[in-house]
């Protein structure tokens, strides 16, 4: 998903969203990306951050998930999924539109489309029965395509894992959503609610994966931040030797010997 967000409802509901780079990596092995390339300099504050999303999933995303699939049958949390993912499709054209791709772009618009007209207003993905894959991507990965520089990991309130680049391109994915911008109340509001569906939908589906990182890892921030940053870079075609590193940063360096 996504990836990661639709709406600002989105980000109450982010912390588990840690799926969508679990759900890439769950089978990899965390200690496979360096800890040389791993610049965070805010380890602090982010630890303390991660806790209180953790317990937000505890108290409110993991139980809520559990019931949401209990009760909804597969079948339609599918539906749910793929009308969600078909919202997001307007911000895919816009982001592709910005880093040059412009045939991805017009995949997407088309694939809008076909889903509007003949999948049921997006509940069904008939694009994909055509062979129309779709290219999803964010302003994240557009901030990357012109140049600009992975900067630190922040673990952000209820967002979960990201960088200062994903940050920046989080805010502006918000801010471009057309759904949000264009619609009135409540209507605004739609794609947040399918998000929010399909975030815990996801949750639910992925329980063991998401709860062995989050509860038996015996440093679950470490290893959410490794998973987190080995997937986003994959995603980005990025090679280890290309992630950003202060220059100036030591890993192995006392972050409190000037206190």
């Amino acid at each position: 998903m996504s990836p990661q967000l639709k709406t600002r409802l989105s980000t109450f509901f982010r912390p588990a969203a840690l799926c969508a780079a679990l759900l890439a990596t769950a089978c990899t092995n965390a200690n496979s990306v360096d800890r040389g390339l791993v610049y965070d300099p805010y380890e602090g504050n982010n630890r303390g951050t991660h806790e209180f999303n953790k317990s937000v999933d505890k108290i409110l995303l993991s139980p809520a998930s559990n019931g949401y699939g209990s009760v909804i049958p597969q079948e339609i949390r599918d539906r749910v999924s793929e009308f969600s993912d078909h919202l997001s499709l307007p911000n895919d054209v816009i982001n592709n539109t910005l880093q040059g791709k412009l045939p991805e772009a017009g995949n997407g618009a088309a694939r809008f489309v076909m889903n509007t007209v003949l999948g049921f207003g997006g509940f069904v993905d008939v694009a994909s029965l055509f062979g129309m894959k779709r290219h999803d991507t964010d302003f994240g990965e557009t901030l990357h395509v012109w140049g600009a520089a992975e900067g630190a990991y922040v673990e952000l309130p209820f967002f979960g894992p990201s960088t200062s680049r994903d940050t920046v391109g989080l805010m502006v994915d918000v801010v471009m959503d057309p759904f949000f911008v264009v619609f009135r109340e409540p209507t605004r509001y739609v794609g947040g609610v399918a998000y929010v569906a399909n975030a815990m939908g996801d949750r639910y589906d992925y329980n063991d994966t998401v709860d062995s990182v989050l509860y038996d890892s015996a440093d679950s921030y470490a290893q959410s931040r490794i998973i987190y940053l080995q997937n986003r870079r994959f995603e980005l075609g990025i090679e280890s030797e290309d992630a950003y590193v202060d220059p100036n940063f030591d890993p192995y360096e006392d972050p409190y010997d000037d206190f």
